[in-house]
């Protein structure tokens, strides 16, 4: 759903970090034939492999050769994965992920599964409950000629994220905050939230801002016309746009651009776009976007 026009801007007061990444996100279509293999659940989040095999959390079919690293010390990413089953409707989403024995099980934390015709929205990004599938910046988004079409998603320092024993420190579409955010949220903005929706005001352009990059372009007309959904917590002063596995590199190979970093150009027009957003404060079920005309024509029909 793009930017509505009777979207209420509120200021996110979010601050340039030290650092900026991306949160990689995997995707599979399984086949029929794919053998049908144990999940369980990770042995812990420092590392993951070989799982708890005293506590299966469900099945699913998984192909022989798919592997996917551990962490390591001082490397523990998300590993968000969404499998599209067989059937071509029903979507498995696993966090973390990890596979390092050939035609052995899978381990992660599943959640329920979700209809790929349904409404896209939750997943197992477990700081929000978010999808996995749904925002991701997919392979050939960022460096094409056509705008990306869709809301996207971001992770940030979850101390800015504001907690209340009401609001609980989330907010639709979110269904959940992190561990211990009773704590670790101490955001002074009500409205900054897991499930905020970010988003650049209208009146805002690339010149303004002083953005340079192909790259920064292509995510300020993103935020200024779709917006981006706070999914999860970044652990430190960071910022993490979720991306498909892949598009990094791409980047790298097309423009020169380092996505993660401490300086540089996507790095200088990612943290003038950040400190730039606003919050759709009235973004909710009934006001995707904030209702009123949107910015932008709807996707066609799935």
């Amino acid at each position: 759903m793009p930017i509505g026009a009777a979207a209420v801007y509120v200021p996110a007061g979010l601050s340039p970090s030290k650092y900026a990444s991306v949160d990689y996100e995997r995707f599979y279509k399984l086949k029929a034939n794919d053998p049908v293999r144990p999940i369980f659940a990770p042995s812990g989040w420092q590392t993951r492999w070989p799982g708890d095999r005293t506590k299966q959390v469900g099945s699913m079919p998984v192909p022989d050769d798919l592997m996917i690293p551990d962490a390591r010390q001082g490397f523990t990413p998300n590993e968000c994965s969404a499998f599209l089953m067989p059937n071509g409707r029903t979507v498995l989403q696993l966090e973390p992920t990890c596979r390092l024995e050939r035609a052995g099980p899978i381990v992660g934390y599943p959640r329920e599964p979700v209809d790929l015709y349904g409404d896209g929205r939750l997943g197992s990004h477990w700081g929000s409950g978010l999808s996995t599938l749904g925002g991701s910046i997919r392979l050939g988004e960022l460096i094409g000629k056509s705008p990306i079409h869709h809301a996207i998603k971001i992770n940030i320092w979850e101390l800015n994220c504001y907690y209340s024993p009401s609001a609980k420190g989330f907010r639709w579409p979110a269904d959940r905050n992190d561990n211990g955010a009773e704590k670790a949220y101490r955001g002074k903005n009500p409205s900054l939230q897991m499930g905020s929706l970010l988003a650049l005001k209208p009146e805002l352009t690339l010149a303004k801002l002083g953005i340079k990059t192909r790259i920064g372009e292509q995510l300020f007309r993103a935020l200024q016309d779709y917006g981006a959904y706070i999914s999860d917590a970044s652990g430190w002063d960071d910022y993490d746009l979720c991306v498909e596995k892949g598009v990094v590199e791409e980047v790298k190979q097309q423009e020169g651009l380092d996505m993660s970093g401490s300086s540089g150009p996507y790095f200088d027009d990612l943290m003038k776009i950040i400190a730039a957003l606003s919050i759709i404060d009235n973004n909710g079920p009934k006001s995707v976007g904030g209702g009123g005309k949107p910015r932008r024509p709807l996707a066609p029909p799935l």
